[in-house]
């Protein structure tokens, strides 16, 4: 399921600062039913505070996707059932109810998955009837934690990098790779293939929480789920100074993680007798495949690119990769996961993003347009037409899925890309197309 845009409110409750205080800030959708069906204890908190002003609300971000949980205290977490016990103080002063004060979490920003473990947060009191199921701690761990999952769409590269490791770099920032990651749904090779970003946000090991079977973790402090904005973009509250968080910073540590040597992309003038930019094609050969793209990279080279062709595959050796892609100055792809790749150009550099026809501009737009300026990249983008779209020799003129795809859009995201993206191959005018390559020569330029 894809989510152009989500208004709906997240808040967050806060405990006071007083010693031995529980600290709970819950920020959730309101469409996701994590929090609204917990009222009474939201009702408990709120009467809390018109007497210790220990607790308050704020919004945090219209647009935010996921269920991010920010906990201090007493926190004992218990594989064999998949709970975090938070213990709360002797003196926190709200009456015990332990159908309200339980709540289901799925960590990882788009809900609703089924493949993503459910983990139960459960407050406990001292007094409460079921305080003799809070499990003793057999680890305790004196740095924060925070639990996340690496199932949904992961193995997917733009989601690889939208769901899990940028969320896990705005998460973990403010720690100073001083904490604990604790995998749910851990895949081994995951963790492999990411080694180099992980080691760059964290001084600890990945823990697979889910086998963590004879032990029950215990912190002070944790983050259940990761904090999600948008696809590759940084919650503006999140980034004001002097936090230092940003996709600037962020870039670095790839810089860092990959050794990536460029850092600004070429500036050509024409006819000055300096290197030849260079343009990167990302490949696909299953779908959204571009047809002609030997005649595209030859215009290319007619108007001045070196060019370069190859297709990121699921095990494509990242690090080869991100270096190839660093040496370029003008990457281009027909929407798609590889034009992820975007996050390893030097700054400057200029991103050509091929739309294929159909109502999905606004999808593009927001996994890739959007993000480039935070990258300091400058974007382009081409429209395939009705008659570059392999499409218009599947379908009759006067189908549909021709002449309204508008909607295949009202009919929801798998109606909509199982036509326009699985089943869509384009041919590139190449009239049309030069003036695009000759765009992004004109913006190396300046």
């Amino acid at each position: 399921m894809r989510v152009i845009e989500d208004t709906s409110e997240k808040h967050e409750k806060r405990g006071g600062n007083a010693a031995g205080d529980l600290h709970l800030q819950i920020n959730a959708t309101e469409s996701s039913m994590l929090v609204v069906n917990n009222t009474s204890l939201i009702s408990q908190l709120l009467a809390l505070n018109e007497t210790r002003k220990a607790v308050s609300f704020r919004r945090i971000s219209e647009y935010s996707l996921a269920n991010y949980y920010a906990v201090e205290g007493d926190i004992r977490i218990e594989a064999n059932s998949s709970t975090i016990f938070v213990v709360k103080p002797l003196d926190m002063g709200i009456s015990s109810s332990n159908s309200t004060n339980s709540w289901s979490i799925q960590p990882y920003p788009r809900k609703g998955l089924s493949d993503v473990k459910n983990w139960t947060v459960n407050i406990v009191g001292h007094d409460d009837d079921n305080y003799g199921t809070v499990p003793k701690c057999t680890q305790n761990h004196r740095r924060p934690a925070i639990l996340f999952s690496v199932a949904g769409f992961s193995g997917n590269y733009f989601h690889d990098f939208a769901d899990l490791l940028f969320p896990l770099y705005t998460t973990s920032f403010r720690y100073e790779k001083e904490v604990h990651f604790l995998a749910s749904d851990y895949k081994r090779w995951w963790i492999s293939k990411y080694r180099r970003i992980l080691d760059l946000l964290t001084r600890h090991e990945v823990v697979d929480i889910d086998n963590e079977k004879v032990h029950v973790h215990c912190y002070n402090n944790m983050v259940a789920g990761l904090n999600f904005h948008k696809e590759l973009m940084i919650d503006p509250a999140l980034s004001k100074p002097p936090s230092g968080l940003s996709m600037h910073h962020f870039k670095q540590l790839l810089r860092r993680a990959y050794s990536l040597e460029r850092k600004r992309a070429v500036r050509s003038r024409k006819g000055d007798g300096t290197e030849k930019p260079r343009l990167m094609i990302i490949s696909r050969n299953r779908t959204r495949a571009m047809t002609n793209e030997v005649h595209v990279s030859r215009l290319a080279r007619k108007l001045g690119y070196e060019v370069v062709s190859a297709e990121a595959r699921v095990s494509t050796n990242v690090t080869r990769f991100a270096q190839t892609v660093n040496s370029c100055d003008v990457l281009m792809g027909v929407h798609g996961a590889g034009l992820t790749n975007m996050v390893f150009l030097p700054e400057n550099a200029v991103l050509i993003q091929v739309v294929p026809f159909g109502e999905i501009d606004e999808f593009a737009r927001l996994d890739f347009r959007d993000p480039a300026a935070g990258m300091n990249i400058r974007y382009l983008e081409y429209k395939v037409s009705m008659k570059e779209s392999s499409l218009s020799q599947q379908y009759p003129a006067d189908h549909p899925v021709l002449k309204d795809p508008k909607s295949y859009r009202t009919r929801g995201w798998d109606a909509l890309s199982s036509i326009y993206l699985e089943k869509q191959n384009v041919t590139i005018d190449l009239d049309r197309f030069r003036g695009t390559l000759a765009k992004a020569l004109k913006l190396l330029r300046h």
